[in-house]
């Protein structure tokens, strides 16, 4: 199974892309690491185009996986061209905005890890680019399902997420 969830920051992507993951031993990836080669310490390194092309077409190229991501630019075409399963987390706004104040400040008492400094201006850049999913990332996602043989299936809540959880087949 071949599954690609797109989303807005703060829907839960990475979450239920972990929780498929472990329950159908399929392994998945964050597009975010794809795009940037995380370096410890010394920080992240931009991939280039070339090089996100070529880590991304050995992953496309595996007979199972989980691609998790709001990117859906052009150089991520193929996960929607190879995926047997579209899933689209579409959380109201009010959840997204509670979730990333709760993903900061639990950052910030560090009790969950992340790959980057937690800051008040990643913090407001995040309500920024989930607000550029709604208006330039849903749409093209909505666009792109139409274009390729993937299933589309749209999940709003918990409830919805449990049940693709249970068959992500749909």
């Amino acid at each position: 199974m071949k599954i690609r969830i797109c989303g807005a920051v703060g829907s839960g992507k990475t979450t239920l892309a972990r929780e498929l993951s472990k329950k159908y031993q399929i392994p998945y990836y964050e597009l975010d690491q794809v795009v940037r080669e995380r370096q410890g310490q010394r920080g992240d390194r931009l991939r280039s185009e070339s090089e996100k092309a070529e880590l991304l077409k050995e992953i496309i190229e595996q007979p199972a996986w989980i691609i998790e991501g709001m990117h859906n630019e052009e150089w991520t075409y193929d996960t929607f061209e190879h995926a047997d399963v579209l899933c689209l987390l579409n959380p109201p706004k009010k959840v997204i905005k509670y979730r990333l104040t709760k993903r900061f400040i639990r950052q910030k008492l560090k009790l969950e890890t992340v790959h980057y400094t937690p800051t008040i201006s990643i913090y407001f850049k995040m309500f920024k680019w989930a607000k550029m999913f709604d208006e330039k990332g849903r749409p093209n996602v909505m666009h792109l399902s139409e274009t390729v043989q993937a299933e589309l299936i749209i999940l709003e809540n918990d409830r919805d997420v449990k049940e693709f959880l249970r068959n992500p087949a749909g």
